[in-house]
């Protein structure tokens, strides 16, 4: 009773320590709720396109004949197509006779529907109910709502995909893993090549990167939301010490005492942890469409958008706050037990220990840093990146009350009359109180800045990457190839050049990858940028003896110029060229048209790049429609592009920049927390200046003066600390995530409006316990000087 006395007389203390651990709790739970919900949705779309469990044949040209010769030798293999139609929705084309059990196919059993229907004629679609209206814009007899069908999925046969999609290559064939004994050799019967589950490119594993980028910025919000903790558990404790020392004196054990306190932070994070699961799901519920954004347009990963309740990130979440807060309170449960019996209750003690600890905290700085710079030199994997960056991080902002402390004593000599020379003395002195809170600002502004800058980075190097690779004026798609050859036949007397944007699957070094046969066209060779290349990179593509490859390929297998790629089918060239390819995860390999032609049989070239005059594009848009009937998606210009490519980028970070306002946010809160906290203990430090004719108007002030101080020197030294922050994440982070590097460009601009809301947040935290220094009672001044303090 006498230690829970003390939360209600001080409430608002009760209130922030509350809150520190609810918003940590509710970040933390509500990244952790996004990650859970994609990775559900990915399990999802790969039993739904059969990505988890089966062998596949995959090939330049399957057709529905190679599924026949493999049956008719006895093996049991399925036919799957998978394609996107212009509405979005992604068709899924199986044959439910051979077909391995899928999600949608208990559908067809189970409903009224005839198999012969769903196999021939005008064809049936099983789509899920979110789908439904969608489905029905489809060229197709019927559609029917299946629970268990992926949203964005729709499922029919595979000839009405064929349709559907106007082609009649396969993607691929599954190897269903129950063969018949006696068998022919897979060589024997077919060329195409087999793919284990393994080799695949499943989609989980493309956006792991992504997820655990994610999760990095929960803990660091977490992080930030446990500084409220501990500044409140830490204070809340420093104005106890006569509690302590009266209920030692009494005769309470030292065990008992520490146990009591253990036992109020544990209920105190149960409590809060319950409220925080509740903001998390809320936040997660908010982040979703963003995430999903995020997700289609770097990776072209569906996810649903509808969030459900799963206990395992809620227990989880409930786990790491019950851990945060006995990190939080440890230190103050550690300085109780080691205080002697009357030392509480002298504040110069308690002083002295946190001297000690800011000494201790600077040299667990210095290894940290060290440690830091050790996994960012030698390390080579995704995981010594995000240990780089945690070290970087937790080592600057335990170093920051030591440079906080040396940059005050520093300006000492600045100080002009007695006013502002205890004003800087004063702000030395709060610097340990406030140090958690000024900790949390660091963070919260370095995350900002360094974010900010591989943001800014990435849209000044993606726009000019855009301006040197979107060069053509009009980029046309037709749906056939008798249509590709009216077209071309429309073009051809208007145009400059016609560029053929062609590819062509193949395993290269043992991997799959993109293979594009360009023409010799200036195009190519005065904008296509090259990161590294030999000495005529152009000239030796166009004669048929090099190949150039994107920074992705590059990176993974350490090809550079004057390396040979081997393409297949005994096909070895050398590299002569990198260029950059951001935004893709896929490898790829630019070579000769004619070389290309030479090994692909019949090559189906439905895009074209079209170099026309400016003024001629719409006349020449407007023909294609009106003659050939292409819908306005497969006639675009190049405007339109990028604009579609920059709307990309901007949802891509859409995330990012509401983590960043999150974690900002917290700050102040802590900010807040930490100086409602101590108002009541700075009395004594005021009360001797009231009494020299100061007025609490002008006390409030000289306490805006320093708490704007103290954020404006924490901003100043969150500026290296972001930027080295952001130079991780591009040359280290980046690299090791998406296998491209993004050159680093600094934004000083953006680092002063950052600074303006520092100052903004900081300052607006003090409004409330300034406010209540101005309303105070000279009484409550004067009974300052009645103590021994």
């Amino acid at each position: 009773m006498a230690l829970l006395a003390h939360w209600r007389r001080h409430p608002i203390q009760a209130v922030t320590l509350a809150l520190g651990l609810a918003l940590a709790t509710a970040l933390w739970s509500g990244v952790q709720a996004v990650n859970s919900e994609a990775r559900k949705s990915y399990a999802a779309a790969a039993d739904a396109l059969g990505q988890t469990s089966y062998d596949r044949l995959i090939g330049p040209d399957i057709t529905l004949a190679d599924f026949a010769a493999l049956r008719r030798a006895g093996w049991l293999v399925s036919p799957v197509l998978e394609g996107v139609v212009p509405n979005g929705l992604q068709i899924v084309g199986i044959d439910p006779l051979s077909s391995p059990p899928r999600p949608g196919l208990s559908g067809l059993a189970e409903s009224d529907l005839d198999l012969a229907a769903f196999v021939s004629g005008a064809g049936i679609l099983l789509a899920s109910p979110e789908d439904l209206a969608a489905a029905q814009s489809l060229d197709v007899g019927s559609v029917v709502t299946v629970a268990d069908v992926p949203r964005g999925t729709v499922l029919t046969d595979v000839t009405v995909a064929q349709r559907l999609l106007d082609q009649t290559r396969l993607s691929y064939l599954l190897v269903l893993p129950d063969q018949p004994r006696g068998l022919p050799a897979l060589s024997d019967v077919t060329q195409l090549d087999l793919v284990r589950p393994e080799d695949g490119t499943d989609i989980a594993q493309l956006t792991a990167s992504f997820h655990l980028n994610l999760t990095a910025f929960g803990l660091l919000s977490f992080a930030v939301g446990l500084f409220i903790v501990q500044s409140a558990i830490g204070l809340a404790f420093e104005q106890r010490r006569g509690t302590f020392r009266t209920l030692r004196a009494l005769g309470v054990p030292l065990g008992h005492l520490l146990r009591l306190l253990a036992a109020e932070l544990l209920v105190f994070a149960l409590l809060a942890g319950v409220v925080g699961l509740v903001l998390g799901y809320a936040i997660a519920a908010a982040l979703l469409p963003g995430v999903a954004g995020t997700l289609r347009g770097l990776y072209g990963a569906s996810i649903d958008g509808t969030l459900s309740f799963d206990p395992a990130w809620a227990l989880s979440a409930l786990a790491i706050t019950l851990l945060g807060t006995a990190a939080a309170g440890a230190q103050a449960l550690w300085r109780v037990s080691q205080l002697p019996l009357l030392a509480p209750a002298r504040p110069r003690a308690w002083a002295l220990v946190s001297g000690r600890q800011i000494r201790w905290q600077l040299a667990a700085s210095g290894v940290m840093l060290v440690c830091s710079a050790g996994f960012g030199i030698w390390g080579g994997s995704l995981i010594s990146g995000f240990a780089c960056l945690a070290l970087l991080l937790i080592g600057a902002a335990l170093a920051l009350p030591a440079a906080l402390l040396g940059l005050l004593s520093a300006a000492r000599p600045l100080a002009r009359g007695a006013l502002s020379e205890w004003m800087l003395a004063d702000a030395r002195q709060q610097v340990p109180a406030l140090s958690l809170a000024l900790m949390a600002l660091l963070l919260a502004l370095s995350a900002n800045i360094g974010v900010g800058t591989m943001v800014g980075a990435f849209r000044t190097t993606f726009i000019g990457w855009l301006d040197q690779r979107l060069v053509s004026e009009l980029y046309v798609t037709a749906r056939t190839q008798d249509e590709a050859k009216q077209m071309l036949a429309i073009v051809d007397p208007q145009a400059e050049a016609i560029l053929p944007i062609w590819s062509e699957e193949r395993r290269v070094q043992g991997q799959p990858a993109d293979v594009f046969g360009i023409i010799d066209h200036p195009t190519y060779s005065d904008h296509w940028p090259l990161l590294a290349a030999s000495d005529t990179p152009w000239a030796s593509l166009h004669a048929q003896k090099g190949a150039l490859i994107n920074e992705q390929l590059a990176r993974r297998l350490d090809l550079w110029p004057g390396a040979t790629i081997d393409l297949g089918d005994d096909w070895v060239l050398p590299v002569v060229g990198v260029y950059s390819d951001y935004g893709n995860t896929q490898a790829q390999v630019i070579v000769a048209k004619p070389a290309l032609d030479a090994r692909v049989k019949d090559p189906v070239i439905l895009r074209y790049g079209i170099r026309i005059a400016p003024e001629k594009v719409a006349a020449l848009r407007q023909e294609l429609q009106e003659k050939l009937g292409l819908a306005r998606g497969n006639v675009i210009n190049q405007a339109e592009v990028k604009q579609f490519s920059l709307d990309v980028f901007d949802q891509t970070f859409v995330v990012t920049a509401a983590l960043n306002v999150l974690t900002l946010a917290i700050a102040g809160v802590a900010m807040l927390t930490s100086l409602l906290t101590l108002a009541q203990m700075r009395l004594p430090q005021l009360a001797p200046v009231w009494a020299t004719g100061q007025s609490p108007g002008r006390l409030a002030l000289f306490e805006l003066i320093r708490t704007g101080l103290l954020a404006a020197l924490t901003w100043a030294l969150a500026i290296p600390l972001g930027l080295i922050l952001a130079w991780v994440l591009l040359a280290i982070i980046n690299v090791q995530a998406f296998g491209w590097r993004i050159p680093m460009s600094v934004f000083p601009t953006d680092w002063l409006w950052l600074g303006l809301w520092a100052l903004v947040a900081a300052l607006a935290a003090s409004l409330w316990p300034v406010y209540r220094l101005t309303r105070l009672p000279s009484a409550a001044l004067l009974r300052s000087f009645a103590s021994d303090r």
